[in-house]
C-alpha cells in the first residue's frame, strides 16, 4: 500500500482546518467555489456529556459514493486526503468523506463491498470468528444505497433475504439499533470505551453519519442514534481510526497515531 497522510484529528475544544494540506492557489480556487456548492448539515451535538460530530446527507442532492482503489492504478486510496487529491485531479471537490466498514489484516474489506453496482467483496455471513473483532459481534449489518437512490441499514441476514442489488454498500458490525431497539449484546456500563463511528437511515433518502469526539461504549453510542438522532436502524462502522471530513475540515477525537489506512471510504464529490 502506498504511504498515506492521515487527516489531523479534531480535539474537543479546537477545530483543525485541513486547508494547510492544500497549495495556496488551490485553496483560493476551493474557497471561490464554496458559495455555489450546497452546504452540508454538519453539527456538533452533546449527548450524555460527550460531544459528537453529526453529518446529515440528503441523497436527493448529495451523491454518496464508496471508494476503495484508484480505478486506474488499482492501488488503495488508503486515506481521505489521497481520495481528495484524486478527486481534484478529476475536476471534483471532496465535500464529505467517512471511513466505511471493518476490514481485515490484508487491508481488504472484511465483508460486503459494492462499488457502482459491482460486488467487489461478497457478503460475509461467517459467525463467531474472534479474529473478526467487532464484526463478529452479532448481528452485524449492511448499509446500502440502491440504484433508485434510496438507502437502508439492514442486518446482514435480512440484506441477503431481501435479495436486492445495491449500487453502493458496506458491511460492518455490530448493528447498533434494530427496529428501534439497542443490540442485545450491549452492556450499559461496559468499560470498553473507544472512539466510534456509525451510520443510520432516517428516511429513504436521509442518511446520518456520526463520530464520537471522546471514547464511548457501544451502549451509549447506540443510545445517541436512538434517543438523539431519532433512528430506528443504525450500524457501527469502526472504532478509533474513524474520521469524518466536511468541506476541508476533519473531525475525530482519536489521536493521529491511531489513524490507519482505510479499505473503504464514503464520499460526496461536487464539480469543482
Amino acid at each position: 500500500m502506498r504511504a498515506t497522510t492521515p487527516l489531523p484529528p479534531r480535539t474537543r475544544n479546537a477545530r483543525r482546518p485541513l486547508r494547510w494540506l492544500l497549495p495556496p492557489l488551490l485553496v483560493a480556487g476551493v474557497l471561490g467555489c464554496t458559495p455555489a456548492a450546497r452546504a452540508l448539515d454538519s453539527t456538533e451535538q452533546t449527548f450524555q456529556g460527550q460531544n459528537y460530530r453529526v453529518v446529515r446527507l440528503d441523497l436527493k442532492h448529495d451523491r454518496l459514493s464508496l471508494h476503495w482503489r484508484d480505478p486506474q492504478s488499482g492501488q488503495p486510496f488508503g486515506s481521505i486526503e489521497t481520495l481528495r487529491q484524486w478527486g481534484e485531479a478529476h475536476g471534483q471537490r471532496l465535500l464529505f468523506a467517512a471511513n466505511a466498514g471493518i476490514y481485515d489484516r490484508q487491508l481488504a474489506p472484511l465483508g460486503l463491498h459494492v462499488e457502482n453496482g459491482k460486488t467487489v467483496v461478497p457478503l460475509n455471513l461467517a459467525h463467531g470468528n474472534p479474529a473478526s473483532g467487532n464484526f463478529s459481534l452479532l448481528p452485524n449489518g449492511v448499509f446500502a444505497v440502491y440504484p433508485d437512490g434510496h438507502a437502508e441499514v439492514r442486518t446482514s441476514a435480512d440484506f441477503k433475504a431481501d435479495g436486492k442489488s445495491a449500487r453502493w454498500a458496506t458491511q460492518s458490525g455490530p448493528m447498533l439499533l434494530i427496529d428501534g431497539k439497542l443490540n442485545r449484546q450491549f452492556v450499559d456500563d461496559s468499560a470498553s470505551l473507544k472512539w466510534r463511528s456509525g451510520v443510520c437511515v432516517k428516511t429513504p433518502t436521509e442518511v446520518v453519519f456520526a463520530v464520537s469526539e471522546a471514547p464511548v461504549n457501544f451502549h451509549t453510542f447506540g443510545q445517541l442514534f436512538r434517543d438523539r438522532l431519532g433512528c430506528r436502524d443504525a450500524l457501527y462502522l469502526d472504532g478509533s481510526i474513524s474520521q469524518l471530513y466536511v468541506d476541508g475540515e476533519g473531525y475525530s477525537g482519536a489521536p493521529a497515531f491511531l489513524v490507519k489506512p482505510y479499505a473503504g471510504i464514503f464520499a460526496v464529490f461536487v464539480a469543482r
